[in-house]
């Protein structure tokens, strides 16, 4: 689904969690009341066989047509079908929307969408007081509330009398509407989760021809369950419209101003991804290969190359993770653009392979969605605790460049920019982005082809080095002045034929060489060529500049990073905030950044690796403040964090 903007960008801060801006009531066709917001987070929230997920990206995709700015965080057990009605398989989905420019799927939702009594329990203290709950009253049940410790419905005991509680028998009224499809009971109650859309549409005033096209679709080969959801949907809808529970229903206007001119879509990060490599292909006018085994949360890549054979592009499942890189590393010698996706624990078992590219000095781009570790860990949750891992991840000295995105959108901009070094340099490229980004989405301008960066490469076609006797040869090490990258020589090449391997290289042939002196020359070679990857200069965005703290961030901590840094400078607060990219190398200027502040503040969602680098290479008092429970900073939480910093002395700066 895209849509049109056409007016100047004019970025705004988001309010404060817990605040929502309304204006005046009118009223609907129906006569009840229309509130105006300025901005909503909605959880559904129930059993992972609930279908939340395709929920809240309905809704998800209703709010990106209307033209909200938004934000999103699924949020689902790693069990392809989790125990029912238990706290573990709870599977959620919060939506941040909003008509200004938003950064963070919120810390809190206003509205609260409970399926069953383990989906109340789960995300209730998340709740603010006062918040809506829309609870599946045909759930709450004495053997459902037992299997998650309710001794006394929390219904009618008391206990929720600080929300707005909307009590809605979900199942029965999907059961009810359903009644002349001829289906089954249970047939019947999995579309339980299109009337509760049916009815939070309603309540939002969200677009809905869009859901009905969509359901007619999913369900071509199966027409009575498709006009079954479309019905139970639209059921929602009326409910919502003829209840006197709901009594007023809200307006969010279209973000205008927070985008520049263009035609947008909503995006996941995996998907912005997947066109990055895409696009990145084309520009290069190389063929994409991608070597791959299946693993959360990176399959969504795989899958989604195989859709676009017709732009040149490979996809091979292999057997394992050695195999999947060893095939794209083959791939790459033979003149593709070769790309290999994992996640943390496949790293570590590519890891012998990424050297042997560091030796060949290949473009190979490494695609490594981080996850909660170690070992399995939590495979469906996000963390950044690959960066050490991608730096010295391997054997022997084997420097690899690291670009990490930002945004869901920017994982785009970061593929075709990690391209841009492994094709240039010869070399394999980290590209870190998480599960937080993978699975979260928000509204991308989609790119005209000529604002696209040039990625064309000259492959080595004749002799490059001529012999004392005259004899023209080619040397498959004889490098680049400028980039130090060696020639990239297909295979078949008349002339060109050389010798490829694990074992060290001589300088310039090629041959095997064992000289210590040859090692030597080599090693500081290939961490030169690293080293002298051009990226661009880091930007401070210090307003003011009399800040004398800085918060440092990388990866998907950008959005709470600047969600916090907003709710500062809104209390008074002079703070700077600088975001990084590029990991290795770092900017040129960014020891030169780093001096100018007395305190520097790192937010992560590991133990601190980004600020040991920093301490290691600049010698900075890098402040490390993290978060390691499988999900993003919340920005109330680290706004805070950030104030009681800027309390301190130069040397009293809190480090936890």
């Amino acid at each position: 689904m895209t849509s049109q903007v056409s007016s100047p960008a004019d970025k705004t801060d988001g309010a404060l969690a817990g605040e929502r801006s309304c204006t005046p009531a009118t009223e609907n066709g129906a006569g009840k009341e229309v509130r105006r917001l300025d901005r909503v987070i909605i959880r559904f929230a129930g059993d992972s066989g609930d279908g939340m997920q395709l929920t809240g990206d309905r809704f998800t995709s209703e709010t990106a047509s209307f033209g909200n700015d938004l934000s999103t965080l699924p949020n689902f057990p790693a069990e392809i079908r989790a125990p029912a009605g238990t706290l573990p398989g709870v599977s959620s989905f919060q939506l941040h929307f909003a008509d200004h420019d938003i950064l963070t799927p919120g810390d809190a939702p206003n509205v609260l969408v409970a399926m069953n009594p383990a989906a109340l329990k789960a995300n209730l203290a998340d709740v603010p007081r006062g918040a809506d709950i829309i609870v599946n009253t045909d759930e709450f049940t004495k053997r459902p509330m037992a299997k998650v410790g309710y001794a006394t419905s929390p219904l009618e005991d008391g206990s929720l009398e600080a929300y707005n509680v909307h009590p809605v028998p979900l199942t029965t009224l999907t059961i009810e509407a359903l009644k002349d499809f001829g289906l089954s009971r249970k047939e019947a109650e999995r579309s339980k989760n299109m009337f509760a859309l049916g009815l939070l549409s309603w309540m939002y005033h969200r677009p809905t021809e869009s859901t009905e096209a969509f359901l007619r679709q999913k369900f071509a080969k199966k027409p009575d369950i498709a006009e079954a959801n479309v019905a139970a949907f639209r059921a929602g809808w009326n409910f919502g419209e003829t209840t006197e529970d709901f009594a007023v229903s809200y307006e969010v206007a279209p973000a205008t101003k927070a985008f520049p001119t263009g035609t947008y879509r909503n995006i996941s990060g995996n998907l912005a991804l997947s066109y990055g490599l895409v696009a990145a292909g084309r520009q290069a006018d190389l063929p994409l290969y991608l070597g791959s085994y299946p693993i959360t949360p990176a399959s969504d890549i795989l899958h989604e190359l195989s859709k676009h054979k017709n732009f040149g592009v490979r996809t091979f499942q292999a057997e394992d993770e050695i195999a999947g890189i060893g095939a794209a590393l083959g791939a790459a010698f033979g003149g593709s653009l070769a790309v290999t996706t994992t996640s943390g624990p496949g790293v570590a078992l590519k890891s012998e392979t990424i050297g042997l590219a560091v030796s060949l000095e290949l473009p190979l781009l490494i695609v490594d969605i981080q996850r909660g570790g170690p070992s399995t860990g939590l495979p469906t949750k996000t963390e950044q605790a690959d960066l050490l891992q991608a730096m010295y991840g391997r054997n022997g000295e084997a420097p690899v460049p690291i670009v990490a995105p930002k945004t869901p959108a920017d994982c785009f901009d970061a593929a075709l920019d990690a391209a841009r070094i492994a094709l240039t340099y010869r070399t394999p490229v980290f590209l870190l982005s998480d599960g937080y980004l993978a699975n979260g989405s928000e509204p991308w301008r989609i790119p005209e082809v000529d604002e696209l960066p040039d990625l064309r490469v000259q492959f080595a076609t004749s002799a490059n080095h001529e012999l004392a006797d005259g004899t023209e040869v080619f040397w498959p090490y004889k490098r680049d002045a400028q980039t130090l990258a060696r020639p990239w020589a297909v295979p078949g090449t008349p002339g060109l034929e050389h010798r490829i391997g694990g074992i060290e290289k001589q300088d310039g042939t090629g041959n095997i060489s064992y000289d210590p002196a040859n090692h030597d020359f080599m090693v500081r070679t290939r961490q030169a060529k690293i080293d002298g990857i051009e990226v661009p200069d880091l930007e401070v965005d210090d307003p003011s500049g009399e800040a004398d703290t800085l918060v440092i961030g990388w990866g998907s901590t950008y959005g709470p990073i600047t969600a916090a840094v907003r709710r500062v400078r809104r209390a008074g607060g002079q703070i700077a905030q600088a975001h990084l990219r590029h990991l290795n190398p770092f900017p040129g200027n960014l020891g030169a950044v780093l001096g100018r502040y007395d305190k520097v503040v790192v937010p992560e969602m590991n133990l601190g690796q980004l600020a040991t680098l920093l301490r290691a290479k600049f010698l900075v008092d890098a402040q490390s403040h993290t978060q390691v429970s499988g999900m993003p900073f919340k920005a109330e939480q680290l706004a805070a964090h950030l104030e009681e910093v800027m309390k301190q002395g130069p040397k009293e700066a809190i480090n936890d």
